[in-house]
């Protein structure tokens, strides 16, 4: 499997993961980083199938037209988003990029239509999970309850070894694993839902 975390414009991270001996691939929110993401497409023989948007806000789907024009991507997102799609997944679904499998797993809470893509022991959590911190719940759309269900119901259930690759870079580095954020991020300490909410309200 080839997979590249890119951050060439801004603290987004875009990620593009392919099948080598196919060159099928798919790039998961490319942001600002669409001309970086081009570059590297095209040097490494690969043809974008999908582009998976893991929520609807700017700066996670500015790349999309461009990726579709070079590619004739087929853009994927939750049922829930706005954005212009050609496919629409739930939770559960398995999206195939050549021999690969892409699990969607629904993890609301930063917005109704978050998602987040497990393909192989690497987990893309969009803005749901950070490196340290948790996606922002107070934004149109946002709730903390879901938040909570995402996050404690959800992604700590998953093996420690999975690797977490996140929306932004904001953390003390660019990636880490469940294990990992389970032992360190504040934001998945042992509480209640009333808890959390409370927790979530704090400035």
């Amino acid at each position: 499997m080839f997979f590249q975390q890119i951050k060439d414009v801004g603290d987004n991270f875009s990620y593009i993961i392919a099948e080598e001996s196919s060159g099928s691939a798919a790039v998961i929110d490319p942001s600002y980083n669409a001309d970086a993401i081009v570059r590297l497409a095209r040097k490494k023989g690969l043809r974008i199938g999908y582009v998976i948007n893991t929520h609807h806000h700017r700066d996670h789907v500015a790349g999309n037209s461009k990726i579709r024009s070079y590619f004739g991507s087929l853009i994927v997102a939750h049922k829930l988003s706005n954005i212009e799609k050609d496919i629409e997944v739930v939770e559960g679904d398995v999206l195939k990029v050549g021999a690969l499998d892409m699990r969607v797993i629904h993890t609301p809470g930063h917005t109704p239509d978050s998602i987040c893509l497990l393909v192989q022991k690497k987990l893309m959590t969009g803005d749901t999970l950070f490196v340290g911190e948790c996606g922002r719940t107070d934004l149109p759309g946002g709730s903390s309850l879901d938040m909570y269900n995402s996050l404690l119901n959800k992604l700590v259930r998953l093996d420690d070894h999975i690797q977490v690759y996140p929306g932004h870079d904001y953390g003390s580095k660019p990636y880490s694993t469940i294990g990992e954020e389970k032992r360190t991020n504040y934001t998945l300490e042992n509480r209640s839902l009333d808890e959390f909410v409370e927790f979530m309200k704090e400035p």
